[in-house]
């Protein structure tokens, strides 16, 4: 038996700033993409395949701030925006945005082990906090989906188990946003330490100006997420035929 879904809340929320918060929302997560994508493009030389594995490098930001910033956003929010549409739907449009986010991450990791494996001198691999914490976060990402997968949309598993499991389904969606977050900023860190000469980063130069809006963005995009996800007047309400279903099930 089951007779409350953690995507489901309260009745009479108040939904008054929510459409203004997720267009909010919307636009930092548009505005992370173009940051990295100016950051990368105009002031990192622009984009290559391993044809120049620099520039191959630049892929990495742009598609993981893509996946695991913009995507994933979108994902976690998917219960709270389509409030009206039937359940199973909706869990397929979670299920998807979550797959592209992971295939996003894929890209982006292939495309930094490939700068690193195909320098005319090569760059060691997985030697920083970055790129450990990177790699846990893509990993746990990844678990997140498949576990999530087998666990709401594979036939067969009671609602028991489902209700069981979906508070942890919960709180580590959020939590490996907020993982993803802090190895975005360890990893515009990491880059700006390394170019600090080049790109004169101690004297507020521009390319400094960008990458330091970019981080800003990503801090305000995930708490932003966080602030709507943990709020009981943004959840969904359970249709008529869910709550029978719950009941009876």
């Amino acid at each position: 038996m089951e007779n409350y879904d953690s995507h489901d809340g309260p009745p009479g929320g108040n939904l008054g700033s929510f459409t203004g918060l997720v267009l909010l929302v919307q636009g930092l997560g548009l505005s992370a993409v173009i940051l990295v994508a100016v950051w990368m493009g105009h002031f990192r030389d622009g984009f290559a395949w391993t044809s120049d594995p620099a520039k191959e490098f630049n892929y990495h930001p742009v598609f993981m701030v893509i996946g695991l910033i913009f995507l994933y956003s979108d994902a976690i929010l998917a219960y709270r925006v389509f409030r009206n549409v039937k359940k199973i739907y909706i869990k397929v449009v979670h299920g998807f945005i979550h797959l592209g986010a992971l295939i996003f991450a894929a890209v982006g990791l292939k495309a930094v082990f490939d700068s690193h494996n195909l320098a005319a001198t090569p760059i060691p691999n997985l030697y920083s906090l970055h790129s450990w914490l990177g790699l846990i976060t893509i990993i746990m990402f990844g678990l997140q989906w498949l576990v999530g997968f087998v666990t709401f949309l594979a036939p067969g598993l009671s609602q028991g188990i489902r209700a069981m499991y979906m508070p942890h389904h919960v709180f580590w969606g959020v939590a490996i946003l907020c993982m993803a977050a802090a190895t975005a900023l360890m990893g515009i860190t990491e880059k700006a330490i390394f170019l600090k000469d080049v790109i004169q980063y101690d004297k507020k130069s521009t390319e400094g100006l960008v990458l330091n809006c970019l981080g800003i963005v990503i801090v305000a995009l995930v708490a932003l997420v966080a602030f709507v996800v943990t709020r009981p007047e943004y959840k969904r309400q359970p249709s008529p035929e869910e709550d029978h279903i719950q009941l009876v099930g």
